[in-house]
């Protein structure tokens, strides 16, 4: 299987070229094109139970779509997300897994797990969501944001500001924290903001899905 992300960061879309006996697995609606002969499976996502959860209170789809090339030639198929932005793909090699935000997984590669867990009221407070979405095991694993895609390493503790947090290492911890002081935090317009603790790598997107709905709403009056 070969892979490419093209038109990054702000229209990015992928080519996955599947060889004969090849598979891939992708998030509901996420196909822009594929090759005509190309077979797609609609599956739950994680099982019943786990793709309820993952639905109704992390914001993920129900179903998953499985892509295989049951022919003889090579096969393409076309991924993309809804909004424009970065797509970034991690390989994961069996020692580190990802914790996904809502709406950010777009696909998989090879025997990676997905695993919905309790994120708890912090992360839905700060408007993540009750649940996030873990990636563990060997593959790849790609996640897409609204705007560009920051990598940045975390050694004590970052505030990101809420909608902005993409994904991050299992490793640190999510904590609610006020932007700077009571006055400044509310009258300066950013409120509660998400505190990552510990060390390791998160990513950050640049543009936030509810500061362009803040934006746009008074325009529609």
């Amino acid at each position: 299987m070969k892979a490419s992300i093209q038109g990054n960061p702000s229209f990015s879309h992928v080519h996955i070229d599947l060889d004969p006996g090849e598979s891939f697995v992708a998030e509901s609606g996420a196909m822009q094109s594929m090759s005509a002969e190309m077979s797609m499976k609609a599956v739950t996502n994680g099982g019943f139970f786990s793709a309820l959860a993952k639905k109704w209170f992390g914001r993920e789809s129900f179903f998953v779509n499985y892509y295989s090339n049951k022919g003889s030639s090579p096969m393409r198929l076309t991924i993309s997300q809804d909004v424009p932005g970065d797509i970034l793909a991690l390989k994961l090699d069996g020692t580190k897994a990802i914790c996904l935000q809502k709406g950010s997984y777009l696909a998989h590669a090879g025997d990676v797990k997905l695993k919905s867990s309790w994120a708890g009221f912090i992360s839905w407070f700060s408007g993540e969501g009750l649940i996030k979405l873990k990636a563990s095991g060997q593959g790849t694993v790609w996640f897409g944001a609204y705007g560009g895609i920051i990598e940045r390493k975390v050694d004590g503790d970052l505030k990101v500001d809420d909608g902005h947090l993409v994904a991050y290492d299992p490793g640190l911890k999510l904590k609610i924290a006020l932007a700077g002081g009571l006055f400044s935090s509310f009258f300066g317009g950013e409120g509660f903001v998400t505190r990552l603790v510990g060390s390791g790598t998160v990513y950050i997107q640049t543009r936030s899905l509810s500061g362009l709905a803040s934006w746009l709403n008074p325009k529609f009056k």
